[in-house]
């Protein structure tokens, strides 16, 4: 399948879908993290999301899909619409922040593509928010839209909580595969520890001090997605 895996720096998810021997690209405005550029496009997502399109991956190859998607699965960027984030959602509304963040995320309800996942955590996509506060997008896209199903990283084999929910089209359920103790803990493949939990919202540097909220580093560590949720979708879905 010529599958899409919508901002993903990463490669996580598409690393597993090639594995499977799809034809998967991972896309996003940054520069990929997994080490296959052969496969990363770096650019915005929307030219590209209808298929039947045109680019250049990260190490420069020319490459074409002929007609739609066969599979999108999207991390869209949760940082306006995450309900942690209320208490800056005022100065968001004002600005255009949200709005935008919003509108990003619907786009992927509209992708002309049979089989789609869209990937966040707890979210204002889902209640009465942006009816009351964004008519007018909750009108056009139909919100709230409530996500099909939520999963847990320990449910896969991360000892690790972190709730996760999947808008999903044309796909099954994620099945949990092996369920494990939360733990405390998440290490990282790359020997990192990272706190969950309860401390959710944290995230530890390489010598186990705490990053602050707002450290950039912080949104990248929470953004991955966890090796056996992404497995999971290459196994299920692939």
């Amino acid at each position: 399948m010529n599958i899409l895996i919508a901002c993903e720096e990463s490669q996580r998810v598409c690393t597993e879908f090639r594995r499977k021997g799809h034809r998967a690209f991972s896309c996003d405005i940054i520069p990929e993290s997994g080490g296959h550029p052969e496969w990363h496009i770096k650019g915005d997502v929307l030219p590209i999301l209808n298929g039947d399109c045109e680019f250049r991956t990260q190490d420069g190859a020319f490459h074409r899909i002929l007609g739609k998607w066969d599979m999108i699965i999207a991390f869209p960027p949760c940082t306006h619409l995450a309900v942690s984030g209320a208490a800056h959602f005022q100065t968001k509304r004002l600005d255009g922040r949200q709005r935008e963040g919003i509108e990003f995320f619907c786009k992927f309800f509209e992708a002309d593509c049979d089989k789609v996942s869209i990937e966040n955590p707890v979210n204002i996509i889902s209640g009465t928010y942006v009816y009351e506060w964004f008519p007018d997008i909750a009108t056009k896209y139909g919100l709230p839209i409530k996500p099909t199903q939520r999963i847990q990283p320990y449910y896969f084999g991360d000892h690790a909580k972190k709730t996760t929910c999947l808008w999903l089209k044309g796909l099954s359920k994620l099945v949990p595969t092996d369920i494990v103790d939360p733990g405390e803990f998440y290490i990282a493949p790359d020997g990192k520890k990272y706190s969950c939990g309860a401390s959710a919202d944290m995230a530890h540097d390489e010598n186990g001090k705490i990053l602050s909220w707002n450290d950039p580093r912080t949104s990248m560590i929470r953004s991955k997605t966890f090796p056996g949720i992404a497995r999971a979708m290459a196994e299920q879905w692939g």
